[in-house]
């Protein structure tokens, strides 16, 4: 949204968006209906543009190796983890994880519409997650085709709850050799 950072303009739409829902007259039955088609279009939209990059991705399949070091979860007191895949296989994992995101997502809505009565979050939930749909990573590659260089180098940072990163994942030359050397192999050592 006209160069701001993805997280702030969420903010700036969330906010626009509750602003314009006050003003809805979700009483109005018709209403209702409009705005829960507007929420299951956008839902279809959004499967279908991740379907579509699902192609993409199998068509292209980059079977350039891709060697990163994954950190270790946060309290864990594991050691970071070398993961050695394709680029085919790191996009369809990035892809699955997008498609888990979106059906819970629906499963939250759709709780807090039928059980919960809640209208607002149906047109919120309705541009949200499509404009974060047209802004991921996988998007900017296979569908806007735009090349995989910068920002969006693999393997790209995850970010935890709140956008804070749970750990930086490491693909420089460095981490990964050590990683290698340190890798055991299943046996632990005492």
């Amino acid at each position: 949204m006209f160069g701001l950072n993805p997280q702030i303009s969420n903010i700036v739409v969330v906010l626009g968006l509750m602003q314009l829902a006050k003003k809805i007259p979700f009483e109005d039955e018709n209403v209702l209906w409009a705005v829960r088609g507007l929420y299951i279009l956008s839902n279809i939209v959004i499967v279908s543009l991740y379907f579509y990059v699902g192609k993409q991705i199998k068509k292209k399949n980059d079977m350039t190796t891709l060697k990163y070091v994954e950190p270790a979860a946060p309290l864990s007191g594991e050691e970071p983890k070398l993961v050695t895949t394709t680029i085919c296989q790191y996009d369809e994992g990035q892809l699955k994880s997008l498609y888990k995101s979106q059906l819970t997502g629906m499963a939250m809505v759709g709780f807090m519409h039928l059980y919960m009565k809640y209208t607002n979050p149906l047109l919120i939930q309705s541009i949200v997650p499509l404009k974060g749909a047209l802004e991921g990573n996988l998007m900017k590659i296979h569908f806007w085709n735009q090349p995989a260089a910068g920002d969006l180098k693999r393997p790209w940072k995850a970010a935890g709850f709140m956008g804070a990163a749970g750990g930086e994942t490491k693909s420089d030359k460095k981490s990964v050799e050590q990683a290698e050397k340190s890798f055991r192999g299943g046996a632990k050592e005492e």
